[in-house]
C-alpha cells in the first residue's frame, strides 16, 4: 500500500514539475527585433516598403519600424546621435558586416519580383547543399538582405 502510495505521489509530482517548467517556458518567450542607426531613413523606407513590401508600424521623423508581411518579424531604423537617445543607440552604422534574412514561401517568385524592380542582385539565385535555395541584394545602408525558401522543410 505504501509503495503505490509513493508511485502515485511522484507521478502528481512529476506532472506538477512538468506543467510548472512548460508554463515558465511559455512566459519567458523572447522575441528579436534589430534596429540599425542610419541617416538614410528616407531611402531606407523607399526600399522596404515600397520595393521589399514592408508595413510601417511606427514613424516619426527620426525613427522607423517597420514588420513583415503579416507581421511576425520587425526591424527599426532610426537617425544617428538624436538628443533622446543614450549615447550607445547614437553612432550610426559604418555599412559592412550585417546582414539579415528574409524567409519567403517561394524564393524564385521573389526572386522574379526583385529583379523586375530593377533592384541589383548581389547573390544570383542558387541551392545550398544545407537546403537553402536564396538569392541576395543590399539595402540602402549596406546590408546584405537573403532571401531564402528552405527546401529541406517544404
Amino acid at each position: 500500500m505504501r509503495r503505490s502510495f509513493l508511485v502515485v505521489l511522484l507521478i502528481i509530482l512529476s506532472a506538477n514539475l512538468t506543467f510548472s517548467f512548460e508554463k515558465n517556458r511559455k512566459e519567458n518567450k523572447m522575441k528579436l527585433n534589430a534596429g540599425i542607426i542610419t541617416n538614410k531613413l528616407a531611402e531606407t523606407k523607399d526600399f522596404y516598403v515600397n520595393k521589399i513590401g514592408f508595413e510601417i508600424t511606427f514613424e516619426s521623423e527620426w525613427f522607423l519600424l517597420l514588420n513583415t508581411p503579416g507581421g511576425t518579424s520587425s526591424i527599426a531604423f532610426m537617425l544617428p546621435n538624436h538628443p533622446t537617445q543614450k549615447p550607445i543607440f547614437q553612432s550610426e552604422y559604418g555599412g559592412k558586416g550585417v546582414f539579415i534574412t528574409v524567409e519567403v514561401e517561394n524564393v524564385d517568385e521573389e526572386y522574379e519580383r526583385i529583379k523586375n524592380l530593377g533592384i541589383p542582385i548581389e547573390v544570383e539565385i542558387r541551392d545550398e547543399e544545407w537546403g537553402d535555395r536564396h538569392f541576395a541584394v543590399v539595402d540602402p545602408n549596406g546590408i546584405g538582405i537573403d532571401f531564402v525558401t528552405n527546401k529541406l522543410y517544404d
